[in-house]
């Protein structure tokens, strides 16, 4: 089996992130993750907590505390949400540790050997209202590529383009607020992006066509405007210093390292950071140095984190002239929105993930994000939708079938699997069809389409209320005990089907429902086409339990709570 390797948008440290930061990285990554292990690949999920920049310095001032314990502690409350949402990282580490420093030094040095990162004195926005300069991020102003009047410094989340400081009109302070800047003359460290252009246009060239259109287009839209050097270091107290041994002067002043130059090198330093705590069984350049070709690579994110992870990371990587593993398949996401409009971390806009685990278990909403993730264009959260979907495929369409199917065998049989006749004609059609829809959710789990696989999971467990409807065991038992039973049965290896099939999308109730049988030798990790279409893994005699409610479903006065609470239409 093939050794995978797949990362996900690093999560900034500074605050929970809401729900379109979680189905546009985390959680498909995750989801495919599961996914993958369950067919028997090597799997290695990594993922950490971005921590350098001026937002966190920020932040950690506002709160009367260190940056460092500032960091710490808001490392533990995001893993807290994301162990909430039963997100399986291998390792979620931090990109202040002292692996992401080693490594990012390194790759520092080994750009400045081969000529691609040089020193320049620069005229740079300083606010003597805050007593500092003002890294890119910090200035905030109008796009003047599209008039978005909150862009910042670096670039424009409205349009993308990347910004200089000095391209904002009305620029202004996003410390203070003050429009009273000035531009004075510093030192910082360039990577030389134009010289490497043509190499990465001929990477990126060599994957587009199987990148989604839209991580490909965003690639390719950078490229075609021109690769630009780029100052890779800022005035910050907090960060990946500038190492002395190589820039002596630029490191007595307190230079360190732009959060966009270090964060990427973090999945390298997260991976160490993994093989560091058991060093004797894992190794941590077998999957991103030196690869042998097993390892496939994986990146998941959002459309704004795009253009850093196919042309600034992989130029990067090309420059430092080393065989580091780049990224085989960028699966890019559009942005969910709250009623149409952006979901906002800074403007406290939609649900936010540690909201949405106090409203209901991380299964509804596992389940609702990834059936509607944005993938080929933006999608829309609202509580009405939520709440519909909730309720037709959770509750009625998987909860019910198997409420239904257990409280009646157990009436009516007791409490083991009962036996009945030999398998006929509707139980031939129904296993040929279930091994039809898992052979298509198989399909496009493969080929990443999330709202794809989760139609054909929920066609599954479609398949299963279409044959109870058919068969009708509350109407058969009067007149054919043992064809009841044989229903019956059929009916409770699809529900030990669906736990097994489930698993990526609702890993908490594929656990109840797989407990639900007492199978002491019960290892499967996936279901084959043959024992889709015998539906034998759960034999007669089996004790069984009942379990609660799957899946609550939600009335009228929930949804008015939940608008009353979030809000219900765009501002």
């Amino acid at each position: 089996m093939a050794r995978h390797l797949i990362t996900s948008a690093l999560p900034y440290i500074n605050g929970i992130k809401h729900l379109g930061n979680m189905v546009g990285s985390m959680l498909p990554a995750d989801v495919y993750s599961r996914y993958l292990r369950q067919r028997g690949h090597d799997v290695l999920y990594i993922c950490a907590t971005d921590e350098h920049g001026t937002p966190a310095e920020l932040a950690a001032k506002e709160q009367g505390l260190a940056v460092d314990e500032f960091c710490a502690q808001a490392h533990e409350a995001q893993k807290a949400v994301y162990d909430g949402f039963a997100l399986a990282f291998d390792y979620f580490g931090r990109s202040s540790s002292a692996q992401n420093r080693e490594i990012t030094q390194h790759f520092a040095r080994k750009l400045h050997e081969n000529g691609f990162i040089e020193e320049r004195a620069i005229r740079q926005v300083y606010s003597p209202a805050d007593g500092r300069f003002l890294p890119d991020r910090y200035v905030e102003g109008t796009c003047p590529h599209c008039g978005y009047d909150k862009a910042r410094g670096d670039q424009c989340e409205n349009c993308t383009r990347v910004l200089d400081p000095t391209d904002l009109i009305e620029p202004r302070s996003a410390i203070s607020g003050s429009t009273d800047l000035e531009v004075r003359e510093t030192k910082h460290l360039f990577l030389l992006q134009s010289k490497l252009q043509q190499e990465v246009e001929a990477w990126v060239a060599r994957h587009e066509e199987d990148w989604p259109q839209l991580a490909s287009s965003i690639a390719r839209k950078w490229l075609n405007e021109g690769l630009h050097d780029r100052a890779i270091t800022r005035d910050l107290d907090w960060g990946v210093p500038v190492p002395a041994d190589t820039w002596p002067e630029l490191a007595a002043e307190g230079k360190v390292f732009y959060v966009w130059f270090d964060a990427p090198i973090e999945y390298i330093g997260a991976t160490k950071e993994w093989a560091d705590q058991d060093p004797e069984n894992r190794d941590w350049k077998s999957w991103w140095y030196d690869a042998d070709g097993t390892v496939r690579y994986t990146e998941f994110m959002a459309k704004d984190n795009v253009p850093f992870h196919t042309v600034m990371f992989p130029a990067t990587e090309l420059g430092v002239r080393e065989p580091w593993k780049k990224v085989d398949y960028v699966k890019a996401f559009n942005w969910l929105t709250y009623y149409g409009g952006k979901f906002s971390t800074s403007q406290k806009r939609g649900v936010f993930t540690d909201q949405a685990l106090d409203v209901l278990p991380a299964d509804y909403w596992r389940y609702f994000l990834i059936a509607n993730a944005p993938e080929s264009d933006d999608s829309s959260f609202t509580w009405e939708h939520f709440t519909a979907t909730v309720n037709k495929d959770l509750a009625d369409t998987l909860g019910n079938f198997v409420n239904r199917v257990l409280s009646f065998s157990r009436k009516r049989f007791g409490d083991a699997v009962p036996a009945g006749g030999e398998p006929g004609e509707a139980e031939a059609r129904l296993g040929d069809e279930i091994a039809r829809l898992l052979a298509e959710y198989e399909e496009q789990m493969e080929a990443l389409q999330f709202r794809k696989a989760a139609a054909a999971l929920r066609a599954l467990w479609s398949a299963g209320n279409s044959y109870l409807e058919e068969k009708a065991p509350w109407l058969e038992i009067k007149t054919d005990k043992e064809g009841a039973a044989l229903t019956l049965r059929t009916a409770m290896n699809l529900i030990h089907l669906y736990a097994v099939v489930s698993e990526p999308f609702i890993p908490a109730t594929s656990k109840t429902m797989r407990e639900v049988f007492s199978l002491g030798d019960d290892t499967a990790t996936w279901v084959s086409r043959d024992e889709a279409k015998a539906l034998t893994a759960v034999p007669a005699g089996t004790a069984f339990t009942v379990p609660p409610v799957l899946f609550a479903k939600l009335t009228d006065e929930d949804l008015a709570a939940y608008k009353e609470r979030f809000g219900g239409e765009e501002d």
